[in-house]
Formats: C-alpha cells, sequence, structure tokens
C-alpha cells in the first residue's frame, strides 16, 4: 500500500495535539493498513523513525447532548505513532525522501 493511500489525515483535537509534547502523533489511516504500513508511510513522509505504533477505531456511535441523544459517524481507523529519540513531525508539512 502506498503511503500516500495509508495515512489519510492527522487527527486535530485537544488531546492529540497534547499528546505531541510526548512525541506521539495521531493519524486517521487506511481500514486495511497495518502497522508496518503506517510505520513504513511516517518515515516515507515525515522522514521520522518509528518507535511504536497502536491501532483503534473510533466508535460509531456515541451519546451526547442534554436528551443524552444517540448519534452516528463513519467508523475511523486511528493510529497512534510513538517516534524514536525526541524527533518532532510537523504535520503541516509532507517531505518525501528519495528512495535510493
Amino acid at each position: 500500500m502506498k503511503a500516500i493511500q495509508t495515512i489519510i489525515r492527522p487527527v486535530v483535537t485537544e488531546k492529540a495535539i497534547r499528546m505531541n509534547d510526548s512525541f506521539t502523533y495521531s493519524f486517521y489511516v487506511n481500514q486495511k493498513a497495518t502497522k508496518i504500513d503506517v510505520k513504513e508511510a511516517v518515515k516515507e513522509l515525515y522522514g521520522q523513525e518509528v518507535g511504536n505504533v497502536t491501532m483503534s477505531y473510533r466508535p460509531k456511535k456515541t451519546r451526547g447532548g442534554r436528551g443524552r441523544v444517540a448519534t452516528k459517524r463513519q467508523r475511523m481507523k486511528v493510529a497512534r505513532v510513538t517516534l524514536k529519540g525526541r524527533a518532532k513531525i510537523d504535520l503541516t508539512r509532507v517531505t518525501k525522501e528519495k528512495k535510493k
């Protein structure tokens, strides 16, 4: 699977931004992507070495509001990537490394 097809977009929430301080980044990924695919995609797109990858799904149904109204949303696969060392990623910039 290509890197562009693997990572859909970064997760931009308050919790995800706070996790960036501990060198952990969250991305919405393709449903068929594996941990190895995500690891290779981050290395190719952002040029950083990945230490650990955890995968989870965003819930499909939620309840909220005053009347506890049930809402449905699209089910998304989320990957949390922890970088090796003290490396940082600029999520607004994608850099592709040249293949050797």
